[in-house]
C-alpha cells in the first residue's frame, strides 16, 4: 500500500512515516510545506529509503496538491498536517483558520476528485484518515468523567475550534458525497523529536539551561498522555483495519497534572544528568525544582482532559505500551542524548539551512 501522510515533518507525522517504513511493507509519500515545525531532520533514519518520497507542498495550494495525487497514486492518506499549538492560535488565529479549515477542505475535494475516479477495486480500498485531537470536546468537569466518541464538542480555543470545524467537514464529506473517511481524536502526545515551544520538552530544555520552568496557573491542570510512538501503531492500525465512518479515541491512559509532570522531568534530570550545574549535585537545595515559576494563566485554558480508549482497544486491539514512568523517562533519556538536534531547531539553522539548500534548486533550475 501507497500512504499519502500530511504533515509527515512534524512531531506526530514523523513518529508515523518512521513506524511505515521501519514496521510495515508499505510505502509513504510525505507532503509538507514545512512551517517553523517541519524538520526533515526527524525522518533522518528512513530518508534515504526507497519506500520513502517527499512533496514540499501547501495541503491548500489545490493544483500541486492533484498534481501530488495524480503523480503519486496514493491508496490511503492520513491527514496530519495542521497548525496545533494553542498559545500561537491565541495570538494569531489566522493560521489555524487557514490551515486547519481551509486546507482541510482543499484536501478532501482534492481526495474526492482522485478516488472518483479510481475503478472499482481500488475506490473499495481507499481510506482518508483523518487525524484530530480530544480538545475538541472542551474541558470535562467531573474528576471521573472521560471523553468518548459521543462526547459532544465544545471547543474553547481558536485551535481547538478550527480541529472542529475539519472534524465535521470530514464527516460532511462523506455522508454527502460517500468519501471513505475515518476519524481519530488524540490526547497529548509526547516523546523524541518534539518541537521545543511544548510543554514537556521545554521544560526539559529549559531546566538544562538554568532557565524558569514557566507553568501557567497552580499548574493543576490535567492532561491524558500518550507516547507518541504508541500513538503512531494505534493510526496504522486505524487506517489499515479500522471500520469506514468510525471515529476512534486514542489515549494513553496517563492523567497527570502539569505541575506532576514537571516534578517527575526535575527528578528525572536529576538522576541522568547530575552534573548540570542546576542539579542538587552542584550544591543547589532544590535542584531543578527550584526553577520552576508559576505565570498567569491563559485565556480559556481547559482544566481536564481525558480519554476513554476502550473502543479502539475492543475492535483492533491497540494498547499503549508505554506506562507515563517509562516514556516520560525514555523522553528525556533521548533530550539529553539529541541536544544537538535541540539546538539547531532551538537556533533556527534547521530552517536555514533548508532555505539555502531551495535558493541553490531554483538557482540551478532556471
Amino acid at each position: 500500500m501507497k500512504i499519502l501522510v500530511t504533515g509527515g515533518a512534524g512531531f506526530i507525522g514523523s513518529a508515523v512515516i518512521r513506524y511505515i517504513i521501519q514496521n510495515t511493507t508499505d510505502s509513504v509519500v510525505n507532503v509538507d510545506k514545512l512551517t517553523y515545525a517541519g524538520n526533515l531532520e526527524s525522518l533522518a533514519d528512513v530518508s534515504d529509503n526507497d519506500r520513502y518520497a517527499f512533496e514540499q507542498v501547501d495541503i491548500c495550494d489545490r493544483a500541486e496538491m492533484a498534481r501530488v495525487f495524480a503523480d503519486q497514486r496514493p491508496d490511503a492518506v492520513m491527514h496530519l498536517a495542521a497548525e496545533s499549538h494553542v498559545d500561537r492560535s491565541i495570538d494569531g488565529p489566522d493560521d489555524f483558520i487557514r490551515t486547519n479549515m481551509v486546507g482541510t477542505y482543499t484536501l478532501l475535494e482534492v481526495a474526492r476528485s482522485y478516488w472518483q475516479k479510481l475503478d472499482d477495486s481500488h475506490k473499495a480500498a481507499f481510506r482518508f484518515h483523518h487525524i484530530s485531537t480530544d480538545e475538541v470536546y472542551g474541558d470535562l468537569e467531573g474528576p471521573e468523567d472521560l471523553f468518548t466518541e459521543q462526547t459532544p464538542y465544545a471547543p474553547s480555543s481558536p485551535y481547538s475550534a478550527s480541529k472542529a470545524s475539519s472534524d465535521h467537514l470530514v464527516r460532511a464529506w462523506r455522508r454527502t458525497f460517500g468519501l471513505p473517511t475515518l476519524i481519530t481524536n488524540c490526547s497529548n502526545n509526547y516523546g523524541p523529536y518534539h518541537f521545543p515551544e511544548k510543554l514537556i520538552p521545554l521544560m526539559i530544555l529549559n531546566a538544562l539551561e538554568g532557565k524558569p520552568l514557566p507553568i501557567y496557573g497552580k499548574g493543576n491542570q490535567v492532561r491524558d498522555w500518550l507516547y507518541v510512538d504508541d500513538h503512531a501503531r494505534a493510526l496504522y492500525l486505524v487506517v489499515t483495519r479500522g471500520m469506514i465512518g468510525e471515529t476512534y479515541n486514542i489515549g494513553g491512559h496517563n492523567e497527570k497534572q502539569n505541575i506532576e509532570v514537571v516534578h517527575t522531568i526535575c527528578e528525572l534530570l536529576e538522576e541522568l544528568a547530575p552534573g548540570s550545574p542546576h542539579s542538587r549535585s552542584k550544591g543547589n537545595s532544590q535542584g531543578f525544582k527550584g526553577l520552576i515559576a508559576f505565570v498567569q494563566d491563559r485565556p480559556g485554558h481547559d482544566l481536564r482532559y481525558a480519554i476513554d480508549a476502550s473502543k479502539i482497544q475492543r475492535q483492533l486491539g491497540w494498547q499503549p505500551e508505554e506506562t507515563f514512568e517509562s516514556g516520560i523517562r525514555r523522553t528525556v533519556q533521548w533530550y539529553l542524548d539529541n541536544l544537538e538536534w535541540c539546538r539547531r531547531v532551538q537556533d533556527g539553522s534547521y530552517q536555514r539551512e533548508r532555505l539555502g539548500a531551495n535558493a541553490l534548486r531554483e538557482v540551478a533550475s532556471r
